[in-house]
């Protein structure tokens, strides 16, 4: 049995893990960690700590001492911020021989910076939305110039559509940037459509452990946003696409040579039909990777087996081992429900 540190217990994109581990063939003894004391209440762990924001003074103290008392063999975090704050106490985490998962440090400061991601990728001739920073006001003029009449906003660090507004009009826009207090931290980029796809994978020293491809059809309350993402994904479908695969390889290569650890490609479609990459989830798995738990790959299984036990798995696809059109729906206050798109589709068509 091992001892595993989760951050974030008790949100949405660590109960997944919870969830998985909980269903697995694994017998884990795990110690759940949040900033938010209440959501420790919502975590199916076997021991709850209290601990400060990641963006804290204060974090890297409180993890140190938290780890000292509760001696975890493994530590997993499900919050770009607290991946990026563990990151840098990796000589803690090592003096007290707490073992962890990850790529190297530098591959996670590019990738939680989503300009400096971007940048490397421009670089590496991996198809981005043109994009570029806006330090004042006249950067924005610059950028719906340079960009189109209507532009994608966004901060360059966070989740979930930090800061993201799809504008059109230049003094709202302006607005929308001075609230945030955003200058030199958001960029404008090419609108692309609302199509989106992420690549889920697993890497161990450059070789691929396994991915796997999900659409994303809805967001749950989209409609409450003015930039219609919220980070909550509502229906999820498995899919399939060489071009997919070929281009979110070649992102991740293109950041990190030698891959090790959990890589989320998150790619956005332009209105030509083409996927542009946006962003890379790094070190940690995407909200609703327990989709793919309840279809049959128990990604956070594999990835503890890995770490804990160099216990690979032994698939028949390294790439897409799920079938297509697996739909995933969820909502609030609901357990999620698996079906398939042919069940939906003759919902739908009863209905009509």
């Amino acid at each position: 049995m091992a001892k595993i540190y989760i951050g974030g217990a008790g949100g949405a994109p660590s109960n997944g893990f919870i969830k998985s581990l909980r269903e697995s063939s694994r017998d884990d003894y795990l110690i759940g960690t949040s900033c938010i004391t209440t959501d420790l209440f919502l975590a199916n762990v076997d021991e709850r700590h209290y601990i400060q924001p990641a963006i804290s003074s204060s974090y890297e103290k409180q993890l140190c001492a938290l780890l000292s008392k509760s001696r975890p063999d493994f530590i997993h975090l499900q919050n770009d911020y607290e991946v990026r704050a563990v990151s840098r106490a990796r000589d803690v985490l090592m003096d007290l021989n707490v073992s962890f998962y990850m790529p190297k440090a530098e591959v996670i400061e590019n990738c939680v910076d989503k300009l400096k991601s971007y940048e490397i990728w421009k670089a590496n001739g991996v198809r981005v939305p043109d994009t570029q920073i806006l330090k004042s006001p006249s950067d924005l003029k610059k950028a719906f110039d340079l960009l189109g009449d209507k532009i994608w906003i966004r901060a360059i660090e966070g989740a979930g559509g930090n800061g993201a507004l799809p504008a059109d009009n230049y003094d709202f826009a302006r607005i929308w940037i001075d609230r945030y207090s955003g200058w030199g931290n958001f960029t404008a980029s090419k609108l692309l459509s609302q199509d989106t796809v992420t690549w889920l994978s697993i890497w161990h020293e450059g070789e691929l452990v396994v991915a796997q491809s999900r659409k994303r059809l809805s967001w749950n309350f989209g409609n409450r946003t003015l930039s219609g993402v919220t980070g909550i994904t509502g229906v999820g479908q498995t899919c399939s696409d060489i071009a997919i695969d070929r281009l979110s390889q070649d992102a991740i290569l293109a950041i990190d040579e030698k891959p090790h650890g959990i890589f989320g490609v998150d790619m956005t479609y332009g209105f030509d039909g083409l996927a542009n990459v946006t962003e890379i989830n790094i070190a940690r798995f995407f909200t609703t990777h327990y989709f793919f738990t309840k279809a049959g790959l128990n990604m956070p299984e594999i990835y503890c087996n890995i770490a804990l036990d160099g216990q690979f798995p032994s698939l028949e696809k390294k790439i897409n081992p799920l079938p297509d059109d697996l739909i995933w729906v969820r909502g609030m206050d609901v357990e999620p429900k698996l079906l398939t798109l042919n069940e939906l589709t003759k919902f739908s068509d009863n209905e009509k």
